[in-house]
């Protein structure tokens, strides 16, 4: 079994523009006398590899500790694109995705899948729009936002509307193109709009029919 760590560290992660920096707060040192080491953390919720609920950009919408675990965990498929994403990519992925989910007999059910973008893609809405009309359970990409990031709401509007989990930050260098199994649980943050998760992708053997 293969496990790839598609997670940032959290201390050096890349931020959004404007966003604070993870800050280490060194609370208790055995080195100054104290009985144990211990490490608070001061973040924002978006930092780093994440995970976006509804309510981030819908007021009233679901928050992160209400949306089922499934959403998060299962079968997911990893393509490679640069640049910006039109809706025909978006559907060529689609179909990649779907091909390579049957292979491996996993389901027939569009709504199981998860798509994760390898590179420096930027989701258009109309690119959007193709995978919410799929209900796919979740969207990776590498930067720390879906769509562009001088105007991002367009495109989280689109996906968060359909409850489509969206997961940012994650790094996907080391990993070639096909299917995984997927572990991106949130920290279970009550009623927040987002959380950090340590993303994990597992290389699954072929099943026979």
């Amino acid at each position: 079994m293969e496990i790839y760590d598609i997670s940032q560290e959290v201390f050096g992660c890349t931020v959004f523009p404007g966003d604070p920096q993870p800050e280490r707060i060194r609370m208790q040192q055995i080195a100054n006398g104290d009985v144990c080491n211990l490490t608070g953390i001061r973040m924002c919720a978006h930092n780093g590899t994440h995970v976006d609920a509804p309510c981030h950009f819908i007021d009233k919408a679901r928050t992160i500790d209400r949306i089922d675990l499934n959403r998060f965990i299962g079968p997911a498929y990893v393509a490679s694109f640069d640049g910006e994403m039109s809706a025909d990519d978006a559907r060529h992925i689609m179909d990649k995705a779907k091909e390579a989910d049957r292979s491996l007999h996993y389901t027939d059910d569009k709504a199981s899948l998860r798509i994760l973008v390898k590179g420096k893609a930027v989701v258009s809405e109309d690119a959007a729009k193709v995978f919410a009309s799929e209900h796919i359970r979740l969207f990776g990409n590498e930067s720390q936002t879906v769509g562009p990031e001088d105007a991002p709401k367009a495109v989280h509007m689109t996906m968060l509307s359909e409850e489509i989990v969206l997961l940012e930050g994650i790094r996907l260098d080391s990993v070639p193109e096909g299917v995984y199994i997927l572990n991106a649980a949130p920290l279970n943050l009550g009623s927040a709009d987002g959380a950090p998760c340590r993303a994990v992708l597992i290389k699954p053997g072929e099943r026979k029919s």
